[in-house]
């Protein structure tokens, strides 16, 4: 199953990368290697494709990056490889989002999953005792929140397909990885375990429990299932202003469940 993103752009596995439309804008990809994330994986020296994501921060429709750049906001697109990580799925190394300077503070992520599927992972810190982990399982159309301050990462969760998602972002984003490469990944990791995922915890951090769950509809945000992210943007330009004012919704990121 494939989703429309809401804008003209493809997808491409060989090399991995994207193809944009007429009237579409967007970057030449930033490749990240194996080589790359190798401490955040639970097998440093494992084998597997020497890229195994790319990512194109900023695309879009030319008449809509002035709504974007007005409200400091970012549209991007990643997809992944097929197969494993060692014993892993192909998955992103985990990070926190950095403070971004326009708000003071770390930032949101929405996710759209648009083919294959996907465990969007996240743990409340990356600190010793990791809090409320969750391990949201998303298919083509599904919508996954990922708060503020949260470590996070992106699972490959059917090996057999490539796995391509877009997000909305602030500008100026930035990435910690600090506190996640100390503890030498996020507190779960995937396991290809035949047909199936399961997950094991990472003894570097203190004990936990991982909840795996469906995701749900944020009716909290006015974010509706079954409309594209982008094309919510387009109707309603403010509708995504608390992922660069992440301070807009500061009651809803109290005990958030994804």
């Amino acid at each position: 199953m494939k989703f429309n993103p809401g804008f003209d752009i493809q997808p491409t596995y060989e090399p991995l990368g994207f193809q944009y439309g007429q009237n579409v804008f967007g970057p030449e990809v930033e490749n990240r290697s194996l080589d790359a994330i190798r401490k955040n994986l639970m097998e440093p020296t494992c084998d597997g494709p020497a890229v195994v994501y790319s990512i194109a921060m900023d695309v879009g429709n030319d008449d809509d990056k002035q709504n974007m750049i007005e409200r400091n906001l970012l549209y991007g697109a990643v997809t992944y490889a097929k197969g494993t990580l060692g014993k892993e799925p192909i998955r992103s190394q985990g990070h926190i989002h950095a403070v971004s300077p326009s708000c003071g503070m770390s930032t949101c992520e929405v996710y759209e999953i648009w083919s294959g599927a996907a465990y969007i992972y996240m743990q409340e810190t990356a600190q010793d005792h990791p809090g409320r982990c969750f391990a949201v399982y998303a298919k083509p159309g599904d919508i996954v929140i990922v708060p503020p301050g949260w470590a996070h990462a992106t699972i490959v969760a059917d090996i057999t397909q490539n796995l391509t998602f877009g997000a909305w972002c602030v500008r100026d984003y930035g990435f910690d990885y600090d506190e996640v490469r100390a503890h030498k990944g996020v507190a779960w990791f995937p396991i290809v375990n035949e047909n199936r995922i399961d997950f094991i915890a990472n003894q570097f951090y203190q004990k936990s429990q991982l909840i795996v769950k469906e995701p749900r509809i944020y009716e909290e945000f006015g974010i509706r299932k079954g409309i594209p992210i982008y094309q919510q943007f387009v109707e309603n330009p403010d509708l995504f202003l608390f992922v660069s004012q992440p301070q807009l919704a500061k009651e809803k990121w109290e005990n958030f469940i994804p």
